[in-house]
């Protein structure tokens, strides 16, 4: 129900119900001054009746009063008068005339109280006022009743009974009442009216501002209110148009600006307003996710709450991250449907070994296959899932590709992943300087944990591994041998050939000790010529194995320098942890006297340690 409909049930309600409270009082007003007009009326011509009857009664002509009555009636508006004695009259006098006639019970009421009655009565179908006045017997006055009637002080003598039309009064009234009514209907009409027309702008402005804000609900605020008026209401109209306009504007502004960040296109009819929100709400999570991830300590954290992430913010189950290695030359597989692994599902596991397979690795740029189905060929799912597709998209760091988000997707979710591409793809930018910086850090710290020439860990690794090493040496239970390596009279290289023939035979010693031992065993360069091995889970006797094998290969290495070719031999000492000590640096000390052992006792050979070899209580 709108406004114009309110204020017109409003003040009809209001004019009905004053009309009827007017026409209540009216009509009240009127039946009272009838009836007392009325009665005074009757009253009066009651008194002249008695008066006439009385004169009658001494001029001795009392039996004409019945032509008197008569011509009584002939007053305008009196209906009926009669005479009635009362029964100590008649006893006295008879029953008298005609219009003397038996009392009926509103006259014997009269008779036996000595009080008038009057009221409004039915006769004939017509409405009348009938009033009904007794004779008082008095002594006082003239003529004295009593010289006359054979009756007390104050009784009854008789009653005159008049009775008056009153439908004219009434016929009166109602054109009165009628005429009242019509004014004040009118009235109220035109006071509806008025305020109709006065109420009519602020009723289509108020339509009109509702109309204007459920379009603008839905994202259309071009609408703009008709000014009807130039008073508040027409303010009111000015100010909301302004407001639409503004919003409008910094809308398009702010959509503009973030659909630029996003990337997103705009959609043709959809809503600016819910649009734009759910932009905002996603580059404000994305700050956030930038904030997380920068606390990170590592790569590896920050690949699992990406991974995280595109299963909770984005609803992704099907997925995989790669990350490019930093030769460049393979790819690793990090995470395969949020799950750490070291393979591929959805791709061919070539692109592993021969990066140059994946095409998002070759060109650097995203690869729609729903758009283009089959326009990666590694792209290969396992035939028991069904049909799939899949979106690629490159993580760019220092101007190359490092990481690859590979997002798997059904038929069924082909738009969806569309839709969300693009805010995807602000995380992805913002992921890719954090990874870049984590891995200058990781490249920084490796710098400083390794030897620049051979490739192999250095003295200050050892001290920062130490500890993980010997609580794993400790939790298992096991044994670490320790060999301390030192290349035979390596001083007459660089003092006979150079520093870069020495740097050469070091470079070629690194390449032989990686190769004699396992992945998980330790190679370490401790200081110029002098190297440390540190094999796991293996003691002291499987280590003089292998150091037996090192030194025979080292022996047999021919290394070629310009026109020359440098052959050498190394002294290797070996000690036992916790065997030959519980202090882990206790036990590199062990080696090293073993090494000095080696040295003394003529080179190019292997020495276990012997208790007999330390000569101090000192521990280290």
């Amino acid at each position: 129900m709108n406004l114009n409909t309110k204020v017109t049930l409003f003040f009809s309600a209001i004019a009905v119900s004053l009309l009827a409270v007017l026409v209540a009082i009216s009509l009240y007003a009127f039946r009272t001054f009838s009836i007392a007009s009325a009665t005074d009326h009757i009253r009066s011509a009651g008194e002249l009746v008695r008066v006439a009857l009385t004169e009658s009664m001494i001029n001795g002509v009392i039996d004409r009063r019945e032509s008197f009555l008569k011509r009584i009636l002939e007053v305008q508006g009196l209906r009926s008068a009669r005479v009635v004695r009362s029964p100590e009259v008649e006893r006295q006098f008879g029953r008298g005339l005609n219009l003397e006639s038996q009392a009926d019970a509103t006259e014997r009421q009269v008779m036996a109280s000595g009080k008038p009655s009057f009221g409004v009565v039915e006769e004939d179908g017509e409405t009348v006022f009938r009033g009904t006045i007794p004779y008082i017997a008095t002594a006082h006055g003239t003529p004295n009743c009593l010289q006359c009637h054979q009756v007390t002080e104050g009784s009854v003598l008789g009653t005159v009974t008049m009775t008056m039309s009153i439908d004219g009064l009434r016929d009166k009234a109602v054109l009165t009442v009628g005429g009242i009514a019509g004014a004040v209907t009118l009235f109220a009409v035109l006071l509806v009216l008025l305020a109709r027309r006065l109420l009519r702008p602020i009723a289509n402005t108020a339509v009109a501002v509702e109309a204007a804000v459920q379009k603008a609900l839905d994202g259309d605020f071009k609408t703009q209110i008709e000014q009807r008026t130039k008073d508040e209401i027409g303010q009111i109209a000015r100010d909301m148009n302004r407001l639409l306009a503004f919003l409008d504007s910094g809308l398009n502004r702010i959509g503009t600006s973030v659909a630029r960040l996003t990337e997103r296109p705009a959609t043709p009819g959809e809503n600016l307003l819910t649009a734009t929100i759910d932009m905002v709400e996603g580059l404000s999570k994305a700050a956030h996710f930038k904030q997380a991830i920068e606390e990170d300590e590592t790569k590896s954290e920050i690949y699992t709450r990406l991974s995280s992430t595109l299963q909770k913010e984005f609803g992704r189950q099907e997925f995989s991250l790669y990350e490019i290695l930093s030769h460049k030359k393979q790819m690793k597989s990090l995470i395969v449907d949020g799950r750490p692994a070291d393979g591929c599902r959805w791709c061919d596991p070539e692109i592993l070994v021969r990066p140059e397979a994946c095409r998002v690795r070759r060109t650097g740029h995203p690869v729609d296959g729903i758009d283009n189905p089959e326009i990666c060929y590694a792209f290969q799912p396992p035939p028991e899932v069904g049909p799939r597709r899949h979106v690629c998209f490159p993580i760019i760091q220092s101007g190359a590709v490092g990481s690859i988000v590979q997002i798997i997707c059904t038929p069924d979710e082909e738009r969806k992943l569309h839709e969300c591409a693009p805010l995807l793809q602000v995380y992805l930018r913002e992921t890719a300087p954090v990874l870049e910086t984590k891995r200058l850090m990781e490249n920084l710290r490796d710098a400083t944990l390794r030897d620049p020439m051979t490739g192999l860990n250095n003295r200050r690794f050892l001290e920062e591994y130490v500890d993980t090493l010997i609580a794993g040496v400790q939790r298992k239970r096991a044994h670490a041998a320790i060999m301390m390596l030192d290349l035979d009279f390596f001083k007459m290289v660089n003092d006979t050939y150079g520093h870069d023939a020495g740097d050469t035979v070091i470079k070629a010693l690194a390449g032989v000790l990686k190769q004699a031992v396992r992945a998980s065993d330790l190679v370490i360069r401790y200081g110029g010529e002098e190297f440390l091995i540190i094999l796991l889970d293996s003691n002291a006797e499987h280590a003089c194995l292998i150091g037996e094998k090192i030194r025979g290969e080292v022996e047999a290495m021919k290394v070629q320098v310009g026109g020359t070719v440098i052959q050498k031999t190394i002294s290797i000492g070996i000690a036992d942890f916790p065997g030959d000590s519980a202090t882990f640096w206790q036990a590199v000390k062990f080696a090293d006297l073993a090494l000095y052992q080696a040295k003394e006792t003529g080179r190019n050979r292997v020495i276990r340690f012997t208790p007999e070899m330390w000569t101090t209580d000192e521990d280290y």
